[in-house]
């Protein structure tokens, strides 16, 4: 995921220019992992890491967090209906196809989500999305899709979430930490 810390600042960008941050929480039924290669993907992978926190099971681990030095970071889960963390390993470039993706981003292509971020290579060495879903202003949930040539991550966030929601969970339940730069930072890409 070594491209996200340059895709999440702008991204941080976005969110700060456009959206209000949230402030009342939605709960769905039976939020769930929205991609539905998982099970080709696990096959085809030589390891693969699948975290899955619904909304009971972020309750249960926000109990082991210190009441005072994670306070926003507790106070963040007690908003969500889920994290989900997919990561797949592979031994050799080429076990996944450019259709998977293309399979995995039709899923988000519907009136609910929005393409945030899409950073593509032209050799396919990388490609990183970033789609929102949201509703009235406010952001309702995330996808983040990161692909290396030997590895595929997806991070689905379901549940309202802000842009210091995001800062904090960085680093928390198999979310990567996020890395934020200030105005006078220069960005550099490495394709």
């Amino acid at each position: 995921m070594k491209k996200l810390s340059i895709i999440i600042p702008l991204c941080a960008l976005v969110l700060a220019t456009l959206l209000l941050p949230c402030t009342a929480a939605h709960a769905q039924s039976s939020p769930h992992f929205p991609v539905t290669l998982q099970k080709q993907l696990a096959a085809r992978a030589s390891n693969y890491t699948e975290v899955t926190l619904d909304r009971k099971m972020l309750a249960f681990a926000s109990q082991f967090m210190d009441k005072k030095e994670d306070a926003a970071t507790r106070h963040l889960i007690e908003k969500l209906n889920g994290v989900y963390v997919r990561t797949y390993e592979f031994s050799k470039p080429g076990q996944y196809t450019a259709a998977d993706l293309e399979s995995i981003r039709r899923q988000f292509q519907t009136s609910a989500w929005s393409p945030m971020v899409k950073d593509h290579s032209k050799d396919g060495s990388s490609d990183s999305d970033i789609y929102i879903k949201s509703e009235g202003g406010e952001i309702l949930g995330m996808f983040i899709l990161n692909a290396e040539p030997k590895e595929l991550d997806f991070v689905y966030i379901s549940g309202p979430i802000s842009l210091n929601d995001l800062s904090t969970m960085g680093g928390n339940f198999g979310v990567p930490k996020l890395k934020f730069r200030n105005n006078n930072a220069s960005t550099g890409g490495n394709k």
